[in-house]
Formats: structure tokens, C-alpha cells, sequence
């Protein structure tokens, strides 16, 4: 018998958010569940408690591809930023947050079809965004020439302090049509 079966509530909490301190990349409730011999649903229930906990302090839960890790909560960037000394590599060009917004609201998508939405040639902003971790290679469109397709990464969530794409702004369409690409905010 393990000596976390018997945890009571709050500690169950305590100790999820310990293991997440501690782990290198983002974890699965069932990789939790292992090692702490409980079940999954037990796991959800102390996350769920943990992620209630830490609303009024300076860490979040992110959740992203049915993984789960502990960041720093969105409003702190600026701080953190500063104090790492990561503000002038971190902010992002116009072009840039344009194929982001693009990539975010149409992916899996071509570098020609954001080409054409944006009017522009794209490859140096996508270059610079898959550098950057924000972009990655998905696939392969079945089109001619079977051009690569793209979509955002877990980065790409952190972020911008968001947990799922679900939780990205509605899209407006302007009455001339035009797509509102400036949503995200660098």
C-alpha cells in the first residue's frame, strides 16, 4: 500500500503541485496517477483542487494534448520578462502575431494559404516562428506539391497564457469582410 492512498484532500493537492514543480516537460494525469498508485479519477480531483488553489497565486495549471504542467500566471509576464531579462527577445513583430492569429484560427494550414490571406510572402515570419517554438510541421497537405502543413504548439498556448485553442477569442469578420488578425497581443 502506498503511503499517498491514505492522503487526505488537501494534501493530495500539495503533493500534485510538488510533482509538477519537479517535472521537466508537461505529464499526464495517468503518469500521476502511476506514481502516486492512485487512480486517475483521484488525480483529476486533485488537480481540479490544485488548479482552484492556485487562482489567487503567481503559478497556473496549463493543460494542452491531455498533459498538464504548473506556469507562471499570464499577468506576471511582464515581471518575469524583466527580471530574466527576456523582454526585448520576446516581443513579437506585426507580421509575426498576423501569421500567428492566421496559423491559430485556420490550422492545420499552408504557407500559400497564409500567403494569400496575408498578402505576403510568409517564409521568413514562419522561419522565425518555428524557430522560436511557437509554429510547428504538422503534416502534409494531399494539394500539389504537398506543401507542409502548420500549426501552433504548446509554446504557443504558454504563451499567451492560454490553456486549449478553444480558449482563443471569438473570430470577427469585418463587414468588408476581412478577418481580425490582430486578436493576439504580443
Amino acid at each position: 500500500m502506498s503511503e499517498f492512498q491514505n492522503l487526505s484532500e488537501p494534501a493530495l493537492p500539495v503533493l500534485l503541485e510538488g510533482l509538477l514543480f519537479v517535472a521537466a516537460e508537461p505529464v499526464s494525469p495517468a503518469q500521476l496517477a502511476a506514481a502516486l498508485e492512485l487512480s486517475v479519477t483521484e488525480v483529476e480531483e486533485g488537480l481540479a483542487a490544485l488548479e482552484e488553489q492556485l487562482q489567487t497565486r503567481a503559478l497556473r495549471l496549463q493543460r494542452h494534448a491531455g498533459r498538464v504542467q504548473l506556469t507562471t500566471a499570464p499577468e506576471l509576464a511582464d515581471s518575469v520578462e524583466r527580471f530574466l531579462g527576456l523582454e526585448a527577445t520576446s516581443r513579437l513583430s506585426r507580421a509575426a502575431l498576423e501569421t500567428l492569429a492566421i496559423v491559430a484560427y485556420q490550422q492545420p494550414i499552408t504557407r500559400p494559404a497564409v500567403d494569400a490571406i496575408r498578402g505576403v510572402n510568409s517564409d521568413g515570419v514562419i522561419k522565425s516562428l518555428l524557430s522560436k517554438g511557437l509554429l510547428q510541421e504538422v503534416g502534409r497537405s494531399e494539394g500539389p506539391g504537398r506543401p507542409i502543413l502548420y500549426g501552433t504548439t504548446p509554446q504557443f498556448l504558454q504563451h499567451f497564457g492560454l490553456n486549449a485553442l478553444s480558449e482563443l477569442p471569438p473570430l470577427n469578420i469585418t463587414d468588408s469582410g476581412e478577418k481580425d488578425v490582430e486578436l493576439l497581443k504580443g
